[in-house]
């Protein structure tokens, strides 16, 4: 019989209110399970093995402390030589031997049986398999900050478009977090949709609404095209405890992945206005021309057309959308028609000028 453990909301008058305890500050909470999606060959993989080294080095990963500890490294995908390469490469951009990593215990499942739960024949409920079990007890002795497990795909024994099995498998590995105080850091591929629409998902809907927080690294592309084949970008697709919509531009250079510096205070403000500045020059010079934009992706979608431009003045897709967003919200630009009957079309153009 289950006993479950009530308590009145008056029994915690006076207490003490616990705080946040996070494994990197604002981005990975501890005590808990994060999604971290990532199309295959962007390099999730050894991300994710450079934040359990940054953790076993108590040293800041991708610029933000961490809470330090032991960490335990699961790849389903890598064998040991290969992820001895990769600590190699990790070991060099630290300027460190291998011997100070003596909290990271690595564990290669590459050719093995990984899955960490099987299906209950008839009943489609998940029940643990001896890994699971042998992977509870490691936990429990070496009491680390992080898990991580590499990757989803080969862990998770039922179908991933399956909501109920998606939040079964997501509360065994949260049971696991709260029972010996670490976060666990699952990685996972995108779907197909998730890939396409930018979003990152996979699956069922079930493993975002399972996890405290979802994180999604990706390369930076444009319409298609990827004019840097070393950059990515981590976002921050949910958090429960924190901020969303947070990026994180990186580089692959020498085997790891740097942060970059992000543009901050008057810089990002000049960027910004640099951008509505040059969105408002080409709106009038392709307007002056007979040319019509419009603020809807297609042929004649304003922010590819003026991205696209010898006057863009370097200014992306991405940053002229976002200006585009601004003006529009500020009422500098509108939305005006020309054409009549059948062949009306709308347009972008300045407010009054339309």
């Amino acid at each position: 019989m289950r006993g479950s453990r009530f308590f009145s909301a008056a029994a915690l008058n006076g207490k003490p209110i616990p705080p946040r305890q996070w494994l990197v500050d604002g981005l990975i909470p501890s005590g808990t399970v994060t999604l971290f999606g990532g199309d295959g060959g962007t390099g999730k993989s050894l991300l994710a093995l450079q934040l359990a080294c940054s953790v076993a080095l108590g040293r800041s990963w991708l610029g933000k402390a961490t809470a330090g500890g032991c960490a335990l490294y699961i790849s389903a995908e890598d064998d040991e030589d290969e992820l001895h390469r990769r600590i190699a490469d990790i070991c060099q951009s630290e300027d460190i031997a291998p011997a100070e990593l003596d909290r990271l215990t690595l564990r290669s499942l590459a050719g093995e049986d990984a899955l960490l739960a099987v299906q209950m024949q008839g009943k489609g409920m998940l029940t643990p398999t001896e890994l699971f079990h042998e992977l509870d007890r490691k936990l429990k002795a070496d009491a680390p900050a992080l898990l991580v497990l590499d990757t989803l795909a080969d862990l998770f024994p039922g179908d991933e478009n399956n909501r109920a099995q998606a939040r079964q498998f997501v509360g065994m590995l949260r049971g696991l977090a709260i029972r010996h105080g670490c976060a666990v850091v699952m990685l996972a591929h995108p779907s197909l949709s998730g890939l396409n629409s930018g979003s990152g998902t996979s699956g069922s809907t079930g493993w975002n609404n399972s996890v405290r927080s979802r994180l999604y690294l990706e390369r930076i592309k444009d319409e298609g095209y990827e004019p840097d084949t070393d950059a990515r970008v981590l976002r921050t697709m949910k958090a429960n405890y924190g901020p969303t919509g947070g990026e994180i531009a990186l580089r692959w250079q020498a085997g790891v992945f740097v942060a970059q510096q992000q543009e901050q205070g008057l810089d990002r403000v000049s960027a910004s206005a640099k951008a509505e500045r040059v969105f408002l020059k080409l709106l009038d010079a392709l307007t002056a021309q007979g040319r019509y934009v419009s603020a809807s992706p297609g042929p004649t979608y304003a922010p590819a057309q003026f991205a696209s431009h010898p006057e863009a003045e370097g200014c992306t897709k991405r940053a002229l959308k976002g200006a585009m967003d601004k003006l529009f919200g500020r009422d500098e630009i509108i939305v005006a028609t020309h054409g009549t009957g059948v062949k009306a079309r709308s347009h972008i153009a300045r407010k009054g000028a339309a």
